[in-house]
């Protein structure tokens, strides 16, 4: 039993006649009478008594013919919603991000993707590089916003790179400068009053290795707070943070001052499955992170831009691994 099959049994069983049935279609009455026999010897049943002049369904006919609109009508329907899909008019997107990129570009990559495509359900999940990628190993991601640093060794994510950014000290602009000098060094930063996010966040896993490698024992005052607490919290003059550079562009009361001795920096990355295509509503988004991220590199010190070339949608294995890249 096929489809066409199908479409030309309902065309004659509605017209009553299969010469008109295969105008309707477009086709040549021969091949509709081939059809429609064909289908009889698969149901193993006459579905229509043939008088001259007219064609009637038979008791078969009868049973078979809402049973065949249905399936006309489902197939009519799976290729409406295929389309919508591709055509972005509706879909889902699971994405992951860390909390510090939650507070920084993924705001405005969200707002600029709803706006595109409001037909697309976002659904985002906040959690560390380490976690995000075991989850899209799992299938319950499509995309993680990840800290290439922090990803977990998986051969069968893919990890592109986006941004590099610089790590800063940050403190509060109602205060005195932490120094007259254009940079402060890791050095000076440990002796201050430091704020900082909880045990295992990714950028706190960072700081904590710098202070130990360096031999420094840090100030901390307060500890514990997802990034967003802490910025506000330097904001008050509690203390001062050390943060990713584009964190610090969507607070006020902050002043950024550059990092030495050692400079430290991170590399932000798309992770997705390897040699799976992307879904139209991944591919899309990925063109609107693409966006947000070089607008955001522009005239900011302390970013870089590593976006490679090729493109997005593309399957096949790339070389390395996510921590690999870069």
């Amino acid at each position: 039993m096929t489809l066409d099959q199908l479409r030309c049994f309902v065309a004659v069983a509605r017209s009553g006649h299969f010469t008109r049935a295969a105008d309707g279609l477009g086709i040549a009455q021969p091949s509709l009478s081939r059809q429609v026999a064909a289908l009889e010897r698969d149901v193993g049943a006459r579905l229509f008594d043939r008088t001259p002049g007219a064609v009637t369904l038979s008791a078969a006919g009868e049973t078979l013919l809402p049973v065949a609109v249905r399936m006309l009508e489902d197939r009519d329907a799976a290729y409406r919603r295929i389309e919508e899909l591709t055509g972005l008019a509706r879909g889902r997107l699971r994405i992951g991000a860390t909390p510090s990129l939650c507070t920084s570009l993924i705001p405005d990559v969200i707002e600029r993707y709803h706006d595109a495509h409001p037909g697309v359900d976002l659904h985002i999940t906040e959690a560390g590089s380490g976690t995000l990628t075991e989850s899209l190993a799992q299938g319950e991601l499509d995309l993680a916003l990840v800290i290439a640093e922090r990803a977990v060794r998986n051969p069968a994510l893919d990890l592109i790179p986006l941004l590099s950014e610089e790590l800063v000290v940050v403190s509060s602009a109602d205060r005195p400068a932490l120094t007259r000098r254009r940079a402060v060094t890791l050095s000076e930063v440990a002796g201050h009053a430091l704020v900082l996010c909880h045990d295992g966040y990714d950028l706190r896993v960072a700081l904590d290795r710098a202070f130990q490698d360096a031999g420094l024992q840090p100030h901390i005052v307060v500890e514990g707070a997802e990034l967003d607490a802490v910025l506000r919290f330097v904001a008050r003059g509690i203390g001062v943070t050390v943060a990713p550079v584009t964190a610090t562009l969507h607070y006020p009361g902050l002043r950024a001052t550059r990092l030495t001795s050692p400079g430290l920096t991170r590399t932000i990355g798309l992770a997705r499955r390897g040699g799976i295509d992307p879904s139209h509503a991944a591919v899309a988004f990925h063109s609107v992170l693409r966006e947000c991220v070089v607008e955001s590199a522009e005239g900011t010190t302390g970013l870089t831009l590593r976006i490679p070339d090729g493109a997005f949608g593309r399957t096949g294995r790339r070389s390395g691994r996510p921590h690999d890249r870069p």
